[in-house]
């Protein structure tokens, strides 16, 4: 199992996001949920970011939404870093 961090920046962007999307909220816990027992889900589609994002990962949210991320696996750490749409996350 892994250890979830949420930066204050992560939490503003994701009130923000939940805001303006609160039918998503159930989506967002349950991905939040599997991502804890295992980042490498298949539902997760985990992949890794290319470019300025190169030391990130992405997880799909929804088909339009992703979050960014990073993982520590020889501490067992998920850091959340970016929530929204494709086009704002990348």
């Amino acid at each position: 199992m892994f250890t979830l961090i949420t930066p204050e920046s992560f939490l503003k962007r994701a009130k923000k996001f939940l805001k303006k999307n609160p039918q998503l909220k159930p989506t967002l816990e349950k991905t939040l949920k599997v991502l804890i027992k295992d980042p490498f889900h298949p539902s997760l589609k985990l992949h890794p970011l290319k470019g300025k994002l190169a030391d990130l990962y992405a997880i799909r949210l929804t088909f339009s939404y992703r979050i960014t991320l990073t993982i520590e696996i020889t501490e067992k750490e998920i850091i959340l870093i970016d929530i929204g749409s494709h086009d704002e996350v990348y």
